[in-house]
């Protein structure tokens, strides 16, 4: 009962396992395994780790001493009875002023978000290599099927020539040009599929490990989605500036340098240090003065002082770290300005770009291919019918290939184009 019950369950499991491991990998898909895998983000994420370590770090207070005194001890000859020994106990501690304790956590914590803030630049570049890796993977892919056809489609003229050769249609010299722009050709497919092992190699890179370890031999999907951003590009440059990693950033580094110069003001303040102390003396030897008589030595003591400590603060006449600190702010705000100026410059570029890219794309998905095809089915229709030369097929067919292989290409643009505009947007980018 249990095996009838085993047997469909493992079938569906490897039915499906089978499935996935034939299934296209979507863009998206390896996106979220360049997240996971990627060795750069792991050090990122170990970066924030540390930083988050800084804030326990920073919420420590001075230690308190704890000191134990024995004493004096009595060597001189001419002191007889030599006093027993006092003992003493104190306890000191540093007392932190002008929230200093307060104001590092703060300072530590805005490193915190200024660690995190570098990691999303760092996912930033980290997407738009795997975008870039991707789009070219798929370029050489369909560029490789392209030059295959073509090879394929002279090796049946180089056929078509021989038969045409026996029965006397074409010349010899005709047949070996046609034999020689195909064997020529050949090379141009080597380098293609070299092409192809390459792109899928590179892959690897935002991956930080083999494709095949974690897609196995999947082919990727490169049907890419259409984008629309949108033509109202202030409010995308309004979106952008609320998001962007490089102004985050840039906001980041300027609340830690402001918390860093409030440290250095608190820091400024002097620190008073306090001791308790306990003393305690035994009662001293008893002994006789100059006339014989018996003198009582000392009564016990035991005693409880409080003392204060306050350092003059000398050093702080000098300002050199206010004047640091304040000009890091300074600087922060500075950099923040021109980063959002940067940023708003980005937008509007990205934007212009993924527009021409589109436009281009579209003219030789439209028009352009459908011309080429054309004009190439109908010159080898003329080729074979005699009524154009093989110059003219080969001229067409060139022709044709380029136009193809600038589609591809424009696809590829389009495509880069639009993750450059999501990430300059602040979006995850999707294909």
């Amino acid at each position: 009962m249990m095996l009838r019950r085993f047997f469909p369950l493992a079938l569906a499991a490897t039915a499906g396992l089978a499935a996935a491991q034939t299934d296209p990998v979507r863009f998206a898909r390896y996106l979220d395994a360049v997240e996971q895998h990627s060795l750069d983000l792991a050090v990122q994420r170990e970066a924030i780790t540390s930083a988050r370590a800084g804030v326990s770090i920073a919420g420590v207070a001075p230690d308190p001493s704890l000191s134990w005194d024995v004493g004096p001890k009595e060597f001189s000859r001419e002191v007889n009875p030599k006093p027993r020994l006092g003992q003493s106990l104190s306890l000191s501690w540093t007392l932190e002023t002008a929230g200093k304790r307060g104001r590092r956590v703060k300072a530590a914590e805005s490193t915190v978000a200024l660690t995190q803030a570098n990691a999303e630049g760092v996912k930033h570049n980290l997407y738009s290599a795997a975008a870039g890796a991707f789009a070219e993977a798929c370029r050489t892919r369909e560029a490789l099927l392209r030059q295959e056809a073509t090879l394929q489609a002279l090796s049946d003229v180089v056929r078509a020539n021989e038969v045409r050769r026996k029965a006397g249609d074409v010349g010899g010299l005709e047949l070996l040009q046609s034999r020689s722009e195909r064997d020529q050709y050949q090379a141009a497919v080597v380098k293609a599929r070299a092409d192809v092992r390459v792109a899928r190699i590179n892959l690897a890179v935002p991956l930080s490990r083999n494709l095949a370890e974690v897609f196995g031999e999947q082919p990727l999907d490169c049907a890419y989605q259409a984008f629309e951003p949108g033509d109202d590009v202030t409010a995308l440059v309004e979106s952008a500036l609320r998001g962007r990693d490089d102004v985050l950033i840039a906001r980041a580094t300027l609340a830690n340098a402001r918390d860093s110069a409030d440290l250095a003001r608190a820091n400024r303040y002097v620190d008073p240090s306090v001791s308790l102390s306990y003393g305690y003396t035994p009662h001293g030897r008893s002994s006789v003065d100059a006339e014989g008589q018996p003198v009582d030595g000392s009564p016990r003591s035991n005693t409880l002082s409080l003392s204060v400590s306050i350092p003059i603060p000398l050093s702080r006449l000098q300002r050199g770290e206010l004047v640091q600190a304040e000009s890091a702010v300074t600087q922060a705000l500075l950099a923040l300005r021109q980063t959002e100026l940067k940023a708003e410059a980005d937008v509007r570029a990205t934007h212009a770009q993924f527009l021409a890219a589109r436009e281009n794309l579209a003219r030789y998905r439209d028009s352009v291919l459908a011309d080429s095809q054309k004009v190439l089915e109908g010159m080898r229709l003329s080729y074979r019918n005699g009524a154009a030369s093989l110059l003219e097929l080969l001229n067409a067919q060139r022709s044709a290939d380029d136009a193809y292989l600038a589609f591809l290409q424009a696809q590829s643009d389009l495509a880069n184009a639009t993750v450059l505009l999501q990430l300059s947007l602040a979006q995850r980018p999707n294909l």
